[in-house]
């Protein structure tokens, strides 16, 4: 092993160093409290504005809608709890798939503990909402739709400009998490008629601690932290001064170049999965082929335990997942796998490699042969 081949960036990326840069200052010298009325304070406060201003600009939002939290899930509580507490007179139902991310899932399981009624919309065999199922389940006390914009496990994109023309039809409000998509996708939230938006920093070579949610203008949504009056007294906590300047900066360098990150990480992943097929026999590619995400190949490798694997790709240096990195250590199959109909042993085989800027070609031939080495061993050792 001579260096470590990194293949988690759906877990995290690293953070740039032209964004560690911009955020160095305000560790030690920019110090300054954004909520104090001295120079040094004040000074703080118009730079985490430049930062709320880079953000929207990324996704073609008013600075005025972009609130700053600590992490995607933070910002999904914050947009399903917010908009349930705030709309709660008008109804209580909620429109959310199977496939989410724990931080939705886990939400609106609270607040059906709490009395709200919640529809769990099935996804087919690609991972795709069905959309019929979701207008149909409508009802006219549904105040919420939430919709992840791509999956962080298989990567598939969700028709999420239909799904905001139906919400807008209805009057219902849309929320997606697009935390793996940001950094991955173009979006335009007024185009794609979304409501409300969760990000995180680190998912796109900005810092960890650091997220952002998007609300649209007149959209009710109240606070669920109590404590002072920051973001507009909808995120009680200190701003994290240096978080927010690395996100801003690094959503910035993010869409800066995104057609030729994606065609890079296209062109790995094709590469990846035609290998693949042509080396080991019995696979399959979970979620769609090609409505996914440019850097995403999750496979089920028949016969190979997917934890055992991880464990011989680690001591060669390799990094890749079997999921989610938020589910990491469970023993059960992954939800996401077994909603597209994978049964819990091909779910338990499974490989998620998500590629990044830092990898080349030559990394992933070392994946590749290292991967055939070891499922060859592992298969004839079963």
């Amino acid at each position: 092993m001579d260096k470590i081949r990194y293949f988690d960036h759906a877990a995290t990326t690293y953070t740039k160093e032209d964004v560690i840069k911009e955020m160095l200052p305000y560790f030690s010298i920019e110090y300054g409290n954004p909520s104090s009325i001295y120079s040094i304070g004040r000074k703080a406060r118009r730079d985490v504005e430049n930062a709320r201003t880079r953000v929207a600009k990324a996704i073609n939002a008013n600075s005025k809608e972009i609130y700053f939290t600590s992490c995607g899930s933070e910002s999904d509580n914050l947009a399903i709890k917010g908009v349930a507490l705030a709309n709660k007179d008008k109804g209580n139902h909620i429109i959310t798939s199977k496939i989410e991310h724990p931080a939705v899932l886990n939400t609106c399981k609270c607040l059906e503990e709490q009395g709200f009624e919640v529809t769990y919309i099935n996804v087919d065999k690609d991972g795709i909402v069905n959309i019929k199922e979701l207008e149909e389940n409508i009802k006219p006390h549904t105040i919420l739709i939430s919709i992840m914009f791509a999956n962080n496990e298989i990567g598939t994109i969700q028709p999420i400009e239909e799904i905001g023309k139906i919400a807008k039809k209805h009057n219902v409000l849309f929320h997606t998490d697009a935390v793996q998509a940001i950094g991955n996708v173009a979006i335009d939230v007024k185009k794609l008629n979304i409501d409300l938006l969760s990000m995180s920093g680190h998912k796109f070579y900005g810092p960890k601690g650091v997220g952002a949610l998007y609300v649209k203008e007149n959209v009710p949504f109240k606070k669920i932290q109590d404590g002072g009056h920051q973001e507009k007294n909808k995120r009680a906590g200190t701003e994290n001064t240096a978080g927010i300047i690395g996100i801003g900066k690094a959503i910035e360098l993010a869409t800066k170049n995104l057609d030729n990150y994606n065609n890079k990480l296209l062109e790995l992943r094709e590469y990846y999965i035609e290998k693949i097929k042509e080396k080991i026999p019995n696979i399959k590619i979970n979620g769609h082929r090609n409505t996914r995400l440019s850097g995403n190949a999750n496979i089920a490798f028949e016969g190979i335990n997917g934890e055992e694997l991880l464990i011989y790709l680690d001591t060669k240096g390799i990094c890749a997942s079997t999921g989610s990195a938020c589910s990491s250590g469970s023993t059960e199959p992954s939800h996401v796998l077994t909603a597209i109909g994978l049964n819990s042993e091909m779910a338990n085989s499974s490989l998620r490699v998500t590629f990044g800027e830092e990898n080349t070609k030559e990394d992933v031939d070392y994946l590749i042969d290292n991967l055939v080495e070891i499922i060859n061993k592992l298969r004839n050792k079963n």
